[in-house]
């Protein structure tokens, strides 16, 4: 795999392509993931970076790859550069257009090699639009079936008729650390409060102030992790007013309190 891998990012160094693209990191550091109004693969052909989620710091080495869902953070985190991704978008259209002519009918297969094979295949005849819009498929193909084939199928009915929740959700991302109800962003959205309340919890699974919340408390965690600030710092640089209210959130979400939690993933991590 390793040297599909390589192969993948020599093309690159000799074409260009805006689907899929190829995104560099040279040092240790975070940076944003892409913000599409489309579901994505991010591929890691270099280095290693950590993804911080609800149920703690995940690892990407080579090979390995993230799916874009609608709560997928902002932030990863390189932390063995020189780091190169590959990045490919899919529309909705294209994902449900499989997912029908397979019927139901998907068998699990937790084998990348395919799935690798095939977006090598895509670089080297990107400039060829019926063998590229074939070769998507098989991608798409390998995706349903692969180990995060049911999370990605759940996100992609939910959102086959909530395509501006994405825009929404990209700006609460955005601004998250802000004071805001959920009257302004169904304004932003021209929609009634209430048909925008049920639009975004069945895209998203929680309500917009819940979104709001999550996202400021695992910034606040990242923050106590990286940057060592203590828990009263941290709450008021995402936007919290209540230090008692951060604490209580903060151990609904992660199941500890803040100093707790943090003692432990730096246990973990040393």
């Amino acid at each position: 795999m390793e040297n599909i891998l390589s192969k993948i990012k020599e093309e690159f160094l000799t074409k260009f392509s805006e689907n899929p693209f190829l995104m560099t990191i040279e040092k240790q550091a975070y940076f944003e993931l892409p913000i599409y109004s489309k579901p994505y693969l991010f591929l890691i052909l270099e280095g290693k970076a950590q993804l911080n989620l609800e149920n703690g710091l995940i690892n990407y080495e080579k090979g390995s790859y993230i799916l874009s869902k609608i709560d997928t953070p902002k932030f990863l985190k390189v932390i063995e550069p020189p780091f190169n991704a590959l990045v490919l978008q899919f529309s909705i259209e294209e994902i449900i257009s499989v997912m029908i002519e397979l019927d139901c009918n998907i068998e699990p297969n937790n084998n990348d090699e395919d799935l690798i094979n095939n977006i090598l295949r895509l670089v080297q005849n990107n400039n060829d639009i019926f063998l590229k819009k074939n070769i998507t498929r098989e991608i798409i193909y390998n995706l349903l079936t692969g180990v995060h084939g049911k999370e990605f199928i759940n996100s992609v009915v939910k959102l086959q008729n909530a395509d501006e929740i994405y825009d929404i959700n990209n700006w609460i991302k955005e601004n998250f650390k802000s004071d805001f109800s959920v009257e302004d962003l169904a304004k932003l959205n021209n929609m009634s409060v209430s048909t925008f309340h049920s639009k975004f919890k069945n895209a998203v699974g929680m309500s917009p102030i819940q979104c709001q919340k999550k996202l400021r408390l695992l910034e606040a965690r990242r923050l106590m992790f990286d940057t060592s600030m203590n828990v009263t710092e941290a709450a008021l640089e995402v936007g919290y007013e209540s230090i008692s209210q951060f604490n209580r959130d903060y151990k609904k979400l992660f199941g500890f309190a803040p100093c707790k939690d943090i003692a432990q993933i730096l246990k973990q991590n040393i």
